[in-house]
Formats: C-alpha cells, structure tokens, sequence
C-alpha cells in the first residue's frame, strides 16, 4: 500500500518566538523602501539597520544585551546616506559589510565584546559603484572576498584584504538586480533580476552560462537562491499577482521542476536555506508568518511542512548560521524578526524526547575557517566549505584580526585605512621585536629565580 502520509523528520517542525525580556526593545528599525533584509546576525552580534538622521547608521549588538536598548547606544555609523543592507564575514565573526545609498561599501572591525562608542572609521571602504548599493554577501568559502551589486546594474567582486575591485560584471543585466546568491563553493553566482530573468554566472570567466527569461510571470520583486545539490529556488509572482515558489535545475533551465502557488499578498518573499537539512523558509516582508518546505529529490520536490504565524507583521528577518543555534534544545533555525520598534528572536523546534545530541538533525555544517584564500580562488581555485560538527556545542575560536594589505587602489584622496595598512606592516615588526625582548626578560627571570634558590640553599646551611 501507498503510503498516505510522506515520512520526514521535520514535519513537527514548530516555531516559538521568545518571552518579551530576551527581544531587543525600542529600536528603531529602517524606513527605507528596499527590500533586503534589515537584520544580519551571528553567533556573537545581531545588526540591524535603524533610522538614522544625516546618513545612515546600523546597531550591532552582543546577543546577551536584550531588554530595552538606550538611545545613546553607539552605532556603527560612517556612512553618509542610509544604508541599505549588511552581512557579516562567514570567516570572521567580528566583521561586518555594509552596502548604502552613498554609493559606497564599508567593512567594519566590531570590538569582541561589541560597541563602546560609536564606529564611524570602517577599515576599509570599496568605491566603484556609481549608484547606491543595496546587496552584499561574501563569498562562501574563500577569505576576504566579497560580492556588492548595484542600482548602476552592476555586480563588484572585491578583494577586502587589498581594497581592489577584481571583478567587475558589467553589461549582464539591463536592469535592477534583485538578489545575487553563490553557489555552496562560491564557483558560480544566481541573480535575479528586473527584467524578469534569472541568470546563472561564472563571475571569474565573466560570462553567463544559463538564463531563463520570465521565471515569473509578475512585475513585482523575484528572488533566487542555490541549493546544495546545484538547482535554483526563486520566488517571485505570477501574472495574477499569485505569490510562488519554483525549482529550477541548472542544467536545463527551459521549464521549471516544480511551481508552487501560495496567497495573493504583494509582500517580497524572503528565502532562507539550510543546507544540511534541505529546508527552505519563506519569509514575506510585510506578512506576520513563516512558511516553511522541504526540497527532496523526488517529485514534487517541494513540500510544504508548516507554516509558522504572529500578529505582528515583519520589517525585515535575521537567520542564524547553524554554528550559533543551541544543539541541545534541538534548534534547527533561529531568526531575528524585526517589528517597528523591536526585534524578537524565533526559535524554531524539532520536538523529540531523548535529550542524546540527534546526530540526524545535525549533520557537519560549514565551520568559520575558509578553505581558499582570496588570491587561490582568483587564479581559479575552488574549496568546498570545511565541515564542523556540533557535538559538543560550537565553541567559538580565537579570530584572526582582520588586515588590509595596501592602500585602497580605488581610493585617491589619503584616508585613514590607508594609513593603517602601512602601520600595520610596520607594527608587526615592532610586535615581533617587543615579543623578543619579553622573552629575553622571562629567561633572565627564570635564571635570577634559580641564583635565589641556590644562595637561599647555602645561607640555610651557613645557619646550621
């Protein structure tokens, strides 16, 4: 007999938000008509861009500080016209991109223990847009390189480390991009776009090596994303302004595997994507719930498993990376909702009665360490993501303190960064040389401690 019922371990998936006193309170969350996600967190910091006068302006946060936010609180806050989207480095818990409406991209270096005062010196800023840029994400596995796409429909692959555009797709989209998305080892980007096309791009030999026009039929906003296995997941409206969901494999891009129709609402659905479960959560910018599916490999291939529902509506959306969720409580997705004054936390649940670590919940997921530095990847290297397991909890490590090598080779006028690039050379130096000289005091110590010990011995027995 046919089973009635499709077995998986998710389909008791629940989501819970968090009690009142572990949200972040009176904040006041961005205006800004664009559709990102406002909210970028990892296992140390939540971000989130706010309303700010004269420029724009994002919060960064140590998790445990919820409760009502002051005023006064410093921000980060260096860029002169609102900032449009953030994303923290993969490899780096404390450093974050920010893309603004000033044309520009800043990296920023957070303090370990979070803001003191406010930030308005970036490390590094990365200048060649010629209009705001409202998307950033770095590149999955290689350090220090970061993506930003533009409303000059134009996409820069930077590396950080040297400030220098390496990449730059020009004359690929007519108009505004949507959303850009690596694949699992940052070999190939997807990018939605205005024109209704969804593109599938070799940014290292600059050339498109699949598109599909109209993969959704409606004018309004479209997002693509990879999966593990290659195939692409979009979002987008059909004509009858019909919010859906389709399966795209790479290889054969003229029909679509599956489409799923799901409400009528003009809110811009959201994709967030767990590799190592295969589930894909939805999140609609306006809407007060999340719906979640599991993408298998047989057909229909999208299954819809639950859907998770408030009163509030939502601003914008943070997703955990898996690192950071609390393995002991069979966590399988965190997200950071944010209402117009606050951002809460939901916890969404794999219910089961052993309280043994479910191994098959938790397969190895992508660890902090990068497998390629900017460099390999440039000259044609790819890595798969380095596997951690969760075991024991993710313990975070001791993070590299992040550099810029040179001066910014975009940037003519003399600024700040660029003198602490030369600085840092030279520090390192010094460093070098103070360690020596404190080692040298630790051996004469040592021998002076040893002198005490032998004439404390013969005055002993001179005493007797």
């Amino acid at each position: 007999m046919r089973r009635v019922v499709r077995q998986s371990k998710f389909r008791h998936v629940f989501g819970q938000a968090v009690k009142n006193d572990q949200c972040y309170d009176d904040i006041r969350v961005s205006r800004v008509t664009w559709d990102s996600a406002f909210c970028a967190v990892n296992p140390k910091f939540v971000a989130i861009i706010i309303e700010a006068s004269g420029g724009g302006a994002f919060l960064v946060l140590p998790l445990h500080k919820t409760g009502r936010i002051d005023k006064s609180y410093p921000t980060v806050c260096g860029h002169t016209g609102p900032v449009l989207d953030i994303d923290w480095c993969p490899h780096n818990d404390q450093v974050i991109a920010s893309g603004s409406e000033d044309c520009t991209v800043m990296v920023w270096q957070i303090p370990e223990n979070g803001l003191v005062t406010s930030m308005s010196e970036p490390v590094v800023i990365l200048e060649g847009h010629s209009k705001r840029v409202g998307i950033i994400t770095w590149h999955p596995t290689a350090r220090n390189i970061l993506l930003s796409a533009g409303c000059d429909n134009q996409i820069i692959i930077w590396n950080v480390g040297t400030g220098e555009a390496m990449i730059n797709l020009e004359d690929m989209h007519p108009d505004v991009i949507y959303n850009v998305c690596w694949n699992r080892n940052g070999s190939l980007i997807c990018t939605a776009c205005k024109d209704k096309s969804i593109r599938v791009i070799d940014p290292r030999k600059q050339e498109i090596v699949g598109e599909k026009e109209k993969a959704h039929e409606g004018a309004r906003p479209m997002r693509a994303i990879f999966l593990n296995d290659g195939n692409i997941l979009t979002t987008g409206f059909s004509r009858m302004s019909e919010r859906q969901l389709a399966l795209w494999n790479t290889q054969n891009l003229e029909e679509p595997m599956t489409v799923n129709e799901m409400d009528t609402s003009n809110g811009v659905l959201l994709p967030f994507y767990d590799p190592d479960t295969n589930v894909v959560y939805l999140c609609g910018k306006g809407d007060s719930s999340i719906r979640y599916f599991e993408i298998t490999d047989e057909a229909p291939y999208v299954h819809f498993l639950n859907t998770f529902a408030s009163k509030e509506p939502q601003r914008g959306m943070g997703y955990m990376p898996k690192r950071g969720l609390d393995v002991n409580k069979c966590e399988i997705a965190r997200f950071y909702k944010l209402h117009e004054r606050k951002c809460e936390p939901i916890v969404m649940t794999v219910p089961r009665k052993s309280d043994l670590f479910q191994d098959d919940l938790y397969p190895d997921t992508a660890g902090p360490d990068p497998a390629l530095e900017a460099e390999e990847w440039f000259e044609g290297k790819n890595g798969d993501p380095i596997l951690i397991s969760l075991k024991n909890g993710y313990v975070p490590g001791k993070n590299r303190e992040f550099k810029v090598v040179k001066k910014n080779a975009l940037d003519n006028k003399v600024t700040k960064n660029s003198e602490n690039s030369t600085w840092d050379v030279k520090s390192e130096a010094k460093l070098e040389e103070i360690l020596k000289e404190i080692r040298s005091l630790k051996d004469m110590i040592s021998s002076q401690e040893k002198r005490i010990v032998q004439l404390e011995e013969q005055m002993s027995k001179l005493a007797i």
